[in-house]
């Protein structure tokens, strides 16, 4: 039996023990509170326009707040299809860089690849939004929409006048802005994975290629997925470039020319200014919408992401 001096210290790194679990526990706690604080918020802020409008809400295209008529597709609608552009360039970009980098760069060049592609994260979205408005909107205009609607605009996608700014230039704008949340997930995936399994692969006769689609990406299949998964969250909720960029006409378009619009713009624009309480209602409603489709985003990617198929 432990008596003395030795007891007293076993009893002290016990407690110290107990006391770090129920810090953990409350700190974890305090976040479950959080989300539910600020879903109840949007809920309650929300349900005049809720009440008012019911689920047509979400499947009208009018957006009035004269009359106070307000319906969300068309801003839902813009936040879909510029995340989906974004998502469509970033991801293979964003992971062929981490390939590149970890399986065929040396590694200085990996080191001063990967300090860049960070700064990209340390730039502000509204430098990210001028940078947009005075060089890549001008050039969309002038060279890129031109040449895409002269060779593609037998698709309905490329047709239309040419703005500048639009759902195109959001989503081009986006994607330059999810690349460092992707390629972070992915980086630090192919870090984690053992060396082995690219010897094991070069030493049974795998092409570079081969090696790379067995030790790396197959491998690496269930990070690479939430890293897609991170930066498709990040495009949906971004504010402030795409505001500046996507040209805040509240339609729905097929062309990617056309301006529009998503929820977290069309907050940033009317909330200030909103002059009546249903409008008020109608913009937190909004907000809700974003909530719910980024939690359901989330959930989504952990389904994929422990099913046998993602393996």
């Amino acid at each position: 039996m432990v008596k003395g001096p030795v007891a007293h210290r076993k009893k002290e790194v016990h407690r110290g023990d107990w006391l770090f679990a129920q810090f953990i526990q409350a700190g974890a706690m305090l976040l479950i509170a959080l989300l539910l604080a600020l879903a109840w918020f949007l809920i309650k802020g929300g349900w005049p326009a809720i009440e008012r409008y019911g689920a047509r809400f979400l499947f009208s295209s009018n957006w009035n707040p004269v009359l106070e008529v307000f319906g969300a597709a068309p801003v839902i609608y813009g936040t879909l299809v510029s995340s989906a552009i974004a998502i469509m360039i970033a991801a293979p970009l964003s992971v062929s860089v981490a390939l590149f980098l970890h399986a065929v760069a040396p590694p200085k060049i990996r080191a001063v690849f990967s300090f860049f592609v960070d700064m990209l994260a340390a730039i502000p979205s509204v430098v990210y939004g001028l940078w947009g408005i005075f060089v890549l909107a001008p050039w969309l205009r002038s060279d890129v929409e031109p040449w895409l609607s002269e060779h593609f605009g037998f698709l309905p996608f490329f047709q239309g006048p040419f703005y500048g700014v639009g759902m195109l230039a959001a989503g081009l704008i986006l994607a330059i802005m999810i690349i460092p949340s992707i390629f972070a997930m992915c980086s630090e995936v192919f870090r984690s994975l053992p060396v082995t399994y690219k010897e094991a692969a070069l030493a049974l006769g795998a092409t570079r290629w081969e090696m790379m689609q067995i030790a790396f990406l197959r491998a690496g299949k269930r990070g690479i997925i939430g890293g897609i998964i991170l930066g498709l969250g990040r495009a949906l909720g971004e504010t402030m470039a795409v505001t500046m960029l996507i040209g805040n006409r509240d339609e729905i378009s097929v062309s990617l020319f056309s301006p529009g619009q998503t929820m977290a713009s069309v907050i940033a624009n009317e909330y200030a200014e909103a002059g009546s309480s249903i409008h008020v209602a109608a913009l937190i409603e909004v907000g809700l919408v974003l909530f719910c489709m980024t939690i359901l985003v989330n959930a989504l990617a952990r389904i994929i992401i422990r099913s046998d198929d993602a393996i």
